[in-house]
């Protein structure tokens, strides 16, 4: 089909790599033409559909000739690697990698504008927890406390999560000023009230059985209010992450947060 949109996947070994392939091979205006992870092989790999085979490498600059759209879940570290290869090819970037540093945010800005591409970097690609965000920011202003409790599986490696950031941050920018804060008097075991970021009480869980949850909490004068979203599997990233790959074509530039191309 001449309008497919032809995207190559960077991490395509990890779990959300896997995943945004599959789900690549089941929409009908996507191509997936190339793939690239640090543990591959420079060869060829089956699409999950058992359609073809596409090109692998362990460099994803090898296996984005003729891509329109890359997508990057992987790490900062390998962040920084696409944002230089797409901007040298002149291709596309949709990145679902946290823990990017400022100044390869800032890079990015500068190479998307150079080259005249767009760049996504977005915390999460779940629909609902861009929503939370929004939502924590609209309703900050109206309460003094803030707590935020969010849980991974096991293997995640950053804590807090780049959402979790992305809540506590839109709360104080809502709010317009820090958060009150609760320091104890006595703290039995050290880190008890957990991480701080302007008086946003965050706390960070790991165990298996998790994939994503949020959990924010307000507080003021005889009343909470609580706004949660849960991720149960990696499905529920996709249609964000398809949603992206259809809208930076046309969005030349850096773009933070999936939220921009929602509207909110």
């Amino acid at each position: 089909m001449a309008d497919q949109i032809k995207v190559a996947v960077q991490g395509v070994f990890g779990r959300m790599g896997r995943q945004v392939l599959e789900t690549l091979c089941s929409e009908p205006d996507m191509d997936p033409v190339g793939a690239a992870d640090l543990v591959a092989p420079d060869d060829t790999m089956d699409l999950p559909d058992g359609s073809h085979r596409i090109p692998l490498s362990k460099s994803i600059a090898d296996v984005i000739g003729g891509a329109d759209v890359i997508v990057d879940f992987t790490s900062g570290d390998g962040s920084a690697h696409v944002i230089e290869a797409a901007a040298e090819q002149k291709v596309n970037l949709v990145i679902g990698s946290t823990g990017i540093p400022d100044q390869v945010i800032e890079r990015a800005r500068k190479l998307a504008d150079e080259n005249n591409i767009g760049i996504l970097i977005a915390p999460n690609f779940a629909i609902g927890g861009v929503v939370m965000i929004h939502l924590a920011k609209v309703a900050a202003r109206f309460f003094d406390y803030a707590d935020l409790l969010e849980m991974h599986h096991e293997n995640k490696i950053d804590a807090p999560s780049g959402t979790a950031l992305a809540i506590a941050r839109a709360a104080v920018e809502g709010r317009g000023d820090q958060f009150i804060e609760n320091v104890a008097e006595k703290e039995l075991v050290q880190g008890g009230r957990g991480a701080s970021l302007d008086g946003v009480s965050i706390h960070s869980a790991r165990m298996p059985g998790r994939v994503a949850h949020h959990e924010l909490t307000f507080g003021h004068i005889g009343q909470t209010l609580t706004i949660r979203h849960d991720s149960i599997n990696r499905d529920s990233f996709m249609p964000g992450v398809m949603m992206a790959v259809r809208a930076i074509r046309s969005r030349p530039g850096l773009t933070i947060g999936l939220d921009k191309i929602m509207g909110l």
